[in-house]
C-alpha cells in the first residue's frame, strides 16, 4: 500500500446509482483505527436561471454496529411500499396538473382519477 493519505481512503469501495437528477455513491472508508463504514451521499442536480447546473449534496454515515438494524428497518420500510403501493411508478406530476385543469372545491369521484386519459401526460424523464 502506497502512503498517499486521504486518497487512499477514497478509493476502499465504491459504487455509484444514478437515478434521474439524483445519483447516489456508496462509498466504503476507513475510520482512524482502520476499521470499515459505510457513507451514502445523495447529489441533486439543480438547473440555475442561466442554463448552468449545481449539485446539492447530503451524507449519512451508517457504522458496522447499525448494519443489521440499519439493513432490517430498510428493508422492512421498502417491503411495506412495495406491499401497500406496488412496484409500479405513480407520477406527481399527474396530481398536479389535474388540480390546475379543475376546480379543487369540486369533488373528483374514484372513477374520474382512474380514467386513462389523464395518465397520457407523464413524462417518464422525469420520474
Amino acid at each position: 500500500m502506497n502512503n498517499n493519505g486521504m486518497m487512499e481512503k477514497e478509493e476502499i469501495f465504491s459504487k455509484v446509482l444514478r437515478a434521474g437528477r439524483r445519483t447516489y455513491f456508496f462509498d466504503v472508508r476507513a475510520t482512524k483505527a482502520d476499521d470499515y463504514y459505510l457513507t451514502i451521499t445523495e447529489s441533486k442536480k439543480f438547473t440555475n436561471d442561466d442554463g448552468s447546473f449545481h449539485y446539492k449534496k447530503h451524507k449519512i454515515y451508517i457504522y458496522k454496529e447499525d448494519f443489521s438494524e440499519f439493513k432490517a428497518i430498510l428493508s422492512e420500510m421498502t417491503d411495506y411500499i412495495i406491499n401497500e403501493k406496488g412496484d409500479e411508478v405513480i407520477s406527481e406530476r399527474h396530481q398536479k396538473d389535474f388540480k390546475k385543469d379543475y376546480d379543487p372545491t369540486s369533488r373528483v369521484t374514484e372513477d374520474e382519477l382512474k380514467t386513462p386519459g389523464s395518465f397520457t401526460d407523464i413524462n417518464f424523464d422525469d420520474i
